[in-house]
């Protein structure tokens, strides 16, 4: 056991060889059935049991690979709490005692070798620093993301004028005018917002709706992702004493992985000042 593997190899490994096949066995199976069909090869009442066939076969490569990498990782990766928390994270396994966690299939030796490396987990992570990030990090409002989409919404609202002025559909018109009128404001107000939206540093954080609180007064930091499909939605979250924080960051400058990345640098900063004290 030689602990080599970063957090960040084992995680691409893992989608390469979990998560990316059953995808590919999902959607392979699917393909073939509506091909076969269309071709009059199968009957109609194939399809349904294509697809049932398809999440059956994607979900059993899952159970069976996922218990392969979940071993590898965890016996080469040295910070096995970043990687879990990551791993999580990224769909990539589920959270301890949850229904998808159990279908997991490990035969006697797997359970062994995962028991025998539980011990990995009472020790801390090692911090890794890097000196390319600087003491503060300011965040903001994506101004580039922003402007995209208020102009998407000012060709709604002109849309909508023109149905007013050359169809007979005016509340569908109407309706188009004043979502893309007000939308396009909204964006418009995002993009020209010059206030920091969070501020991140070695010695705590700061939001645009919480106050500053030290490292040592806040908990289970994490930026996370709510949702699937189009209707994801990305938030930093933390405890504070006496409260919590639950901020949405779809807008912001940054991505989930990056600010993920910003929140254990500045925390392990943060601690590695209180061992020099």
């Amino acid at each position: 056991m030689y602990e080599t593997i970063t957090v960040d190899e084992a995680i691409a490994k893992g989608h390469r060889m979990v998560n990316y096949p059953a995808v590919g066995i999902i959607v392979g199976t699917i393909g073939i059935t509506c091909y076969l069909g269309t071709q009059a090869i199968l009957p109609w009442w194939v399809f349904p049991l294509g697809f049932i066939l398809a999440l059956v076969l994607g979900w059993l490569y899952w159970s069976i690979m996922i218990t392969k990498w979940r071993l590898w990782a965890f016996e080469n990766v040295r910070n096995v709490h970043e990687l879990k928390k990551r791993a999580i994270r990224e769909k990539l396994i589920w959270p301890d005692g949850s229904f998808y966690e159990k279908t997991e299939i490990r035969g006697a030796q797997d359970k062994e070798r995962w028991t025998a490396l539980q011990y990995k987990f009472d020790q801390d992570d090692i911090f890794h620093d890097d000196p390319s990030v600087p003491n503060e990090t300011i965040i903001y409002y994506a101004k580039g993301k922003n402007f995209i989409e208020m102009a998407l919404m000012l060709l709604l609202m002109v849309g909508g004028i023109f149905m007013l002025v050359r169809t007979d559909s005016y509340i569908f018109g109407s309706l188009m005018t004043v979502v893309g009128a007000f939308l396009s404001y909204r964006e418009f107000r995002e993009a020209t917002n010059t206030t920091p939206q969070i501020i991140l540093n070695e010695q705590g954080i700061q939001t645009i709706n919480t106050p500053f609180y030290k490292w040592s007064e806040i908990t289970d930091e994490e930026a996370i992702s709510e949702g699937t499909g189009k209707n994801i939605r990305y938030y930093l979250i933390y405890q504070y004493s006496g409260g919590h924080e639950k901020l949405s960051i779809d807008d912001y400058d940054i991505n989930l992985k990056s600010l993920n990345k910003l929140l254990i640098l500045y925390r392990g900063r943060s601690q590695k000042q209180k061992i020099r004290h």
